[in-house]
């Protein structure tokens, strides 16, 4: 086959591909919940993620501990998912309704138990270990555990990413939170003004790090997204910033088409589309 006629091959063959996935990550996959009781019906402990108290980071009401087999090693954290109670006629409520959860924290195996019972979270079960507010928006508050459906959904948020700084001069670490759309994030650069962009290892849950001193520069951040979406906050941080500080930066944004405004708004919806 020609080097022109792959090329065309792809340009058909790359819509029916792309349908294809994202119609897989919008189908409901069964798994399993639980809840996880807490004085104020929150999860307000720092989870495996790394984002410290819940309230602050927005995820305290509606957040969730993962399975291994969905927690991914930490990479999921900060990913959003819609859960219903279904197939059970005495537990799930009337009508099945869905609540959105952020992935908080990590639900560890416990091999001394059978999977069916109590060992919920053991390898390759997927499973939900849900803050109560959440889980009795689905469920009768007295069931121990619940058949469920999820799928992964855009998250949204108020605001920009936040960034908190902690570490030292030799170990400079940034927890982000707030992430809208996909949630996860992947990838993440920072800019000081005595450096270019230097890439940063992922420490623990969205905690990420860096070996070089950058006290007393202005901090620039890249975040890259799990879909490959990027976004670039300059100067977020000013040159005084301090450890233990908490900075907002630039937001994913949905871009949607709308229909008003002629033309003209269309071709600037696809203009910023293509300059991400």
């Amino acid at each position: 086959m020609g080097a022109l006629q792959l090329h065309v091959f792809y340009l058909i063959l790359l819509p029916t591909i792309t349908s294809q996935v994202i119609s897989k990550q919008g189908e409901w996959k069964s798994a399993t919940a639980t809840y996880t009781k807490q004085a104020d019906a929150s999860i307000i402990t720092e989870g495996a993620c790394g984002y410290g108290d819940l309230h602050k980071a927005s995820y305290g009401k509606y957040s969730a501990g993962l399975s291994t087999m969905l927690f991914n090693k930490g990479s999921t954290c900060g990913a959003c998912f819609e859960v219903r109670c279904v197939d059970h006629i005495l537990w799930c409520l009337q009508g099945s309704p869905s609540v959105i959860l952020t992935a908080t924290d990590f639900c560890p195996p416990n091999y001394g138990l059978s999977s069916d019972y109590g060992g919920w979270c053991n390898f390759p079960k997927e499973h939900f270990e849900m803050s109560e507010a959440a889980f009795v928006e689905i469920a009768e508050k007295k069931a121990e555990i619940v058949p469920v459906q999820y799928k992964r959904v855009k998250c949204e948020r108020r605001g920009g990413m936040r960034f908190s700084m902690s570490g030292s001069a030799h170990f400079f670490q940034v927890l982000i939170t707030n992430v809208g759309l996909d949630g996860e994030v992947v990838g993440v650069k920072v800019k000081g003004s005595k450096t270019g962009w230097l890439p940063m290892a992922r420490n623990w849950g969205q905690n990420w790090h860096s070996n070089i001193n950058l006290v007393g520069q202005p901090l620039s951040f890249e975040v890259t997204a799990s879909t490959g979406r990027t976004v670039a906050s300059y100067s977020v941080a000013p040159a005084n910033w301090q450890f233990g500080q908490t900075f907002e930066g630039k937001q994913f944004n949905t871009r949607k088409l709308v229909k008003v405004g002629g033309w003209s708004k269309l071709y600037h919806t696809i203009h910023r589309l293509v300059s991400v």
